[in-house]
């Protein structure tokens, strides 16, 4: 039976974020599955689900659990930027095989403010009831936080495929220390599978000052790479197959010492 690979993708993202990696992967055996969160399975264009302003983390960690208790046996999981964050939500209930983040969001307990991730959010932060409103960034803020490095004439085509985002989701991350229920909190004790931490020295949204900490939270099982010709969008800039290869190698040696 080949090795199933649970892919789960990050704010305002769908399947498509894992074309590349799932074509890579897919051709060295593994069988990788391309979840949607909940009322991202939308129309760019329309408007956004009104009840998706309000949903939680906790919301997208139950849903995302209840199709890996499905599937009969732990999956690796990847998950990229707010994915990353939830695939470490899911590794700390023992859900995982082997967890990849890639620019991960950061769990409670890890300050991310830069002036960097400030300005990458300013017009949702800038917009009273963020919290509670479904939120998109603006083409700029997208360019200058996570596709700056994408060619000019693939930026407007990623930025027309995304959708809205929870500003609940948002605010549990960036303003954890208010959030009675600690939606992003992350018992790294429970985290016992191997975990590979991916950063891009050149991220803007997830700086890796933010992500070596994330790697260090879980140090005793955890392997850091940090990519200094890369940026957040380590799915399609360019360059991104060294990337790819460098997850697919981590995964065969993983794989290896537990066969």
């Amino acid at each position: 039976m080949p090795e199933v690979i649970f892919m789960i993708h990050g704010m305002w993202g769908g399947p498509w974020h894992w074309e590349n990696y799932k074509s890579v992967l897919e051709r060295e055996g593994y069988r990788c599955i391309t979840t949607t969160l909940r009322f991202h399975d939308a129309d760019p264009k329309a408007a956004p689900d009104p009840r998706l302003g309000t949903t939680s983390l906790l919301d997208y960690a139950g849903d995302l659990q209840q199709e890996i208790d499905r599937l009969g046996a732990k999956p690796i999981i990847i998950g990229h930027s707010m994915g990353g964050l939830l695939a470490q939500i899911l590794g700390g209930r023992g859900l995982a095989k082997a967890l990849v983040l890639l620019t991960p969001a950061s769990p409670a307990g890890i300050l991310a403010f830069t002036p960097s991730v400030i300005k990458s959010f300013w017009s949702v932060q800038t917009t009273w009831g963020f919290w509670r409103k479904p939120m998109r960034q603006t083409f700029d803020e997208a360019v200058y936080s996570m596709m700056h490095l994408l060619p000019p004439s693939e930026r407007k085509e990623a930025y027309d495929k995304f959708v809205y985002e929870s500003g609940r989701a948002a605010c549990e991350i960036g303003y954890w220390f208010f959030d009675a229920k600690k939606a992003c909190r992350v018992d790294e004790s429970k985290v016992t599978c191997p975990v590979l931490v991916v950063a891009g020295a050149e991220d803007r949204i997830t700086p890796a000052s933010v992500v070596r900490k994330v790697a260090k939270k879980y140090e005793g099982v955890s392997t850091y790479k940090e990519f200094e010709d890369h940026a957040h969008w380590v799915l399609g800039e360019p360059g991104w197959q060294e990337v790819a290869g460098y997850v697919k190698d981590w995964l065969d040696q993983v794989l290896r010492k537990e066969a």
